[in-house]
């Protein structure tokens, strides 16, 4: 070893070094694999034409972001950068420590626009975005609300809920349905995860994944979401929204069968 780097051009030295010591954990990723802790089992879900064996088919239109908030990973997002909504967001629920929906405002995700940006999500001061929905997009945006995938009331302490505050997160919805079904769906899934989802430390674990479809003409498709919690998976469908915005995500019936993580 001491004879090959002897060798070795001094350049070619310091080029390896600063390739060994490089930061690897961008928040906007071609992969999975960098935030699987938020994966039951670390096995991302399978949804043909676009997540296969764990591989994104078109890196360049979808995109892994490990949703990070004051340097910390909060969950994860697969997201569409062509019709800009998230296709699915997924976490590991511990339990709820901090109760109060924190005030928050919104904000993106700056790394969809250039790579060389912060990793840490970012107020959307209303900005122009190429590869993202903006909080303009949303706004006066007739009867949607700007509806949570992973919800803010799954988030563990204040900082949790907080990073759920993305739009990167956030799929237009149906205020009634957000408001009603939707909200009281989102509250059985967390007691029942509260009541079964027991790990082999005696904790509160469980892993849920949101997704939502986009229609693919006005009224001929329908919203989607399925999510998987101790090991076990639910699955809700609702008819699909008006206009080119993709589909509210809708849960107007659920069957859900709770489980033990192990």
């Amino acid at each position: 070893m001491a004879r090959f780097c002897l060798a070795v051009p001094a350049l070619l030295l310091l080029l390896l070094f600063l390739l060994s010591t490089a930061p690897t954990t961008a928040e906007v990723l071609a992969s999975l694999s960098a935030c699987d802790q938020f994966l039951l089992d670390r096995t991302p879900p399978r949804i043909p034409g676009i997540l296969e064996d764990g591989k994104i088919l078109d890196q360049n239109r979808y995109k892994t972001i490990c949703q990070t908030y004051k340097n910390k990973r909060c969950f994860v997002t697969l997201y569409d950068t062509r019709n800009k909504i998230p296709v699915f967001s997924a976490n590991r629920y511990r339990g709820v420590w901090e109760k109060k929906r924190p005030a928050s405002k919104w904000k993106v995700e700056p790394q969809l626009e250039n790579v060389e940006n912060g990793e840490n999500m970012e107020e959307d001061k209303g900005r122009n975005c190429s590869h993202q929905a903006g909080n303009g997009d949303h706004r006066n945006n007739g009867s949607f609300d700007r509806g949570h995938l992973f919800p803010s009331s799954y988030g563990f302490n204040r900082t949790d809920k907080t990073a759920t505050f993305t739009l990167t997160n956030i799929d237009p919805q149906a205020a009634s349905l957000n408001k009603g079904s939707w909200n009281r769906m989102e509250t059985c899934v967390r007691c029942l995860m509260d009541r079964h989802c027991v790990n082999s430390n005696n904790l509160t674990e469980g892993f849920v994944v949101t997704g939502a479809r986009p229609s693919v003409a006005a009224g001929s498709a329908a919203g989607s979401t399925s999510r998987r919690f101790c090991g076990r998976r639910s699955a809700a469908t609702a008819p699909a929204g008006t206009g080119g915005w993709p589909a509210p995500t809708g849960a107007a019936t659920s069957r859900m069968r709770p489980g033990t993580s192990t």
